[in-house]
């Protein structure tokens, strides 16, 4: 099983970071734009549209607001297993580290995972940047 994990450090504070994570719908408008380009939420779940077409439907795990940690899993392809998580933590200094880790098979998707989340984690760090700069 492939482990990946990516993380960055954001101009913004835990509070704001997390208010953006735990908006399981709103990740095209919060958390990751123009990565994602549309979240549309059914039941539990959320089909996901990221900007080079591609589409994934993703259940929701668990959302730990004590831990601010949020849980997924890919279901229904491409992946025979795949488990994401992505939390905040606060830094000495006010920003805030966002870790984003994927648990996932088959192996021979890693590399293409790994490039796409090190993408999504850029598309976050400016988002929750940007948000900051105006204030939201």
């Amino acid at each position: 099983m492939a482990y990946l994990r990516t993380e960055t450090l954001v101009d913004t504070t835990p509070e704001r970071a997390w208010d953006a994570l735990r908006d399981w719908g709103a990740l095209h408008e919060r958390l990751a734009v123009g990565f994602v380009t549309e979240t549309t939420i059914a039941g539990a779940d959320r089909i996901v549209t990221f900007s080079d077409g591609s589409v994934v439907r993703e259940r929701l795990v668990a959302l730990d607001e004590t831990a601010r940690r949020l849980s997924w899993s890919i279901v229904g392809g491409p992946y025979e297993h795949h488990n994401g998580s992505a939390q905040v933590f606060a830094e000495s200094d006010g920003r805030t580290r966002f870790v984003w880790i994927a648990d996932l098979l088959p192996d021979a998707l890693a590399d293409r995972t790994a490039a796409v989340m090190e993408l999504g984690i850029s598309a976050i760090r400016r988002t929750l940047e940007g948000d900051r700069v105006r204030g939201g």
